[in-house]
Parts: C-alpha cells; structure tokens; sequence
C-alpha cells in the first residue's frame, strides 16, 4: 500500500533508484533543554535545505543539517503493535554529547523528526508530514550510541483531551 505522506518525487526514486537521484536522509532532535535543535545529515558534507510548514520549530526556513554518520532502521509498521525507529551513531562528537548530557538530566523526553529530501531538490522534505517519534531508550558504549523510538505514550493521556472546565467554558455554569 502506498504511503501517502511520501511525495511522487520520492516515491518514483524509490521505486526505479534512477541513477542522479540520491536520497537524503535527515534527523532533528528537539528537547526544552536544547538552545537549538540538533540537525543532522547522513553525508558526508553539510546540506542547507528547507522545513516543512508545519515544523514545530524554524517552519519553511532553510536551516543547516551538520554531515554526520549514523545508521537508522525505519519502522515497519506491519510488524509488532509498536513501531519503532533504531537509531545508531558511531564515534559520537562532542558536540552531540553535550546535547545528550543536557537531556539526560530532565525528565522531559527528547523528539525526532525524520525527514528525507531528494539531492535534486532541498526546497521540501519529500515526506509531509514528516515522521516524528519520541527517544524511549538510550544504550551508550566507548564506540557508538543506539536510540530505540517510539511513538508517543498515547495509552497515559487523558481523554477527551481537554479539560471542560468552567474557566475556559463558562456556559457550563447551571443555575
């Protein structure tokens, strides 16, 4: 089944792996301890492309991906109740472990957003809405990191998700 968030660009490349097209593979990682979101490219140079309209920070903004190497497994959404993305950065910098050091000391949790372009074209992902997972588990060793994403806990939120309350519904008020 074709996925529909995928634009024809990227699913053509996809599907015949024309000989000029690259895909580009990207990840953001956002959390309120971060002064800025951490970009990353898969590459082996920097890339400046534009986010999406609906990016939750910098929409429709050409911003800088740093050249990074990672390895990522895509979710297979038809296996297993819950999808996850695996995530697997070798020789980690600095620069990414102070990132990880912030987070590590808040409970909030650290999101990622993937988004891929096409070489030919940086003007959009080729993916919209892009994928966005949380970061449930961290395993660390002196070569590499490995984050396992999930989507977001939705079994421990309220329901219906806001609260009627007589402050922001005062017709609720009965006399």
């Amino acid at each position: 089944m074709p996925d529909p968030s995928l634009s024809a660009a990227i699913a053509e490349a996809y599907a015949s792996a024309p000989a000029g097209e690259v895909v580009i593979h990207t990840l953001e990682f956002r959390h309120p301890s971060f002064t800025t979101p951490l970009r990353v490219v898969r590459d082996k140079q920097d890339i400046t492309a534009t986010l999406e309209a609906s990016a939750p920070i910098d929409p429709s903004t050409a911003v800088t991906f740093i050249a990074f190497a990672f390895d990522l497994e895509l979710p297979d959404v038809t296996t297993g109740p819950s999808p996850e993305l695996l995530i697997t950065i070798d020789n980690v910098s600095r620069e990414v472990l102070v990132y990880m050091d912030q987070a590590a000391n808040s409970s909030d949790l650290i999101e990622v957003t993937y988004r891929p372009y096409l070489a030919s074209d940086l003007s959009s992902p080729q993916m919209d809405p892009p994928l966005t997972m949380v970061v449930r588990d961290v395993e660390a060793d002196i070569f590499s990191i490995t984050a396992r994403c999930g989507f977001g806990d939705f079994a421990n939120k309220p329901f219906p998700r806001d609260v009627y309350d007589l402050t922001r519904f005062p017709g609720l008020l009965t006399i």
